[in-house]
């Protein structure tokens, strides 16, 4: 992904706050546990995005990390960058090879999906309305069908929903959330696909879904796999829907 050329002015919260996400670090990569309401990239308005606060690391003579993938604004979890040019090339080649393996978890309602674990392959398109994107599934043939596939199996069901890990084989924007909606369970706090902000009485936060873990080839040989824990928000709706 590109990154900003120029330095971004951070302010000392900011800082504070990006090296405080860091889940690991070597000399090839650094891994952040991105809090739920921070844009990865592209955000709106006077708000500094994950990929500008990348500046908080850059060092003298130095390339800055660079993003090489996304989480949408409202996901929380495991992000990764590059902190050089031969990494970022390695591991996006290694993504576009679908050599990385991304785990989530979610919270549906109203209950678990039918059946429990199982595979959705349903194609997807972009669909513009105003300033918003959503996607949309859609017919294989057409002309604007992405393939899309995404793993899922129920861990936990409890009051009115159902907690999942999902894998998607996949990497379609917004794929989760749309292809679990189109079982007729969509994502705990989702507003854009249906999802309810109020579960068993229990008011929902933010949109329940959270990148656990991030499987990948690493620039200097091998695989690894870094995890995010759930941050404090989830894991309240979780432990309060008895889905522990």
């Amino acid at each position: 992904m590109k990154a900003p050329k120029r330095p971004v002015q951070l302010s000392r919260q900011e800082v504070d706050l990006v090296r405080s996400l860091v889940i690991y670090e070597d000399p090839h990569v650094l891994a952040l546990n991105k809090p739920a309401g921070l844009s990865s990239q592209g955000g709106r308005g006077q708000v500094n995005t994950l990929d500008e606060m990348l500046w908080a690391f850059a060092r003298p003579g130095k390339a800055r990390p660079r993003l090489i993938h996304r989480l949408d604004r409202d996901t929380s979890g495991v992000i990764l960058t590059a902190k050089t040019q031969p990494a970022a090339s390695f591991l996006g080649k290694a993504m576009m090879a679908r050599k990385f393996a991304k785990t989530y978890r979610a919270i549906v309602t109203p209950g678990a999906p039918s059946p429990a674990a199982g595979v959705i392959e349903a194609p997807l398109r972009r669909e513009e309305q105003g300033r918003e994107a959503y996607m949309r599934v859609c017919a294989p043939d057409h002309p604007d069908a992405e393939a899309a596939r995404t793993r899922y199996r129920t861990l936990a069901e409890g009051k009115g929903a159902a907690l999942l890990e999902v894998d998607p084989e996949t990497g379609r924007m917004h794929q989760i959330r749309v292809h679990l909606a189109s079982l007729g369970r969509p994502i705990a706090g989702d507003v854009r696909y249906g999802g309810a902000l109020v579960v068993a009485g229990e008011p929902v936060p933010r949109l329940m879904l959270h990148a656990l873990a991030l499987v990948f080839p690493h620039p200097g040989g091998g695989e690894m796999r870094l995890e995010a824990p759930v941050p404090a928000d989830m894991a309240k709706v979780v432990a309060e829907l008895g889905l522990s």
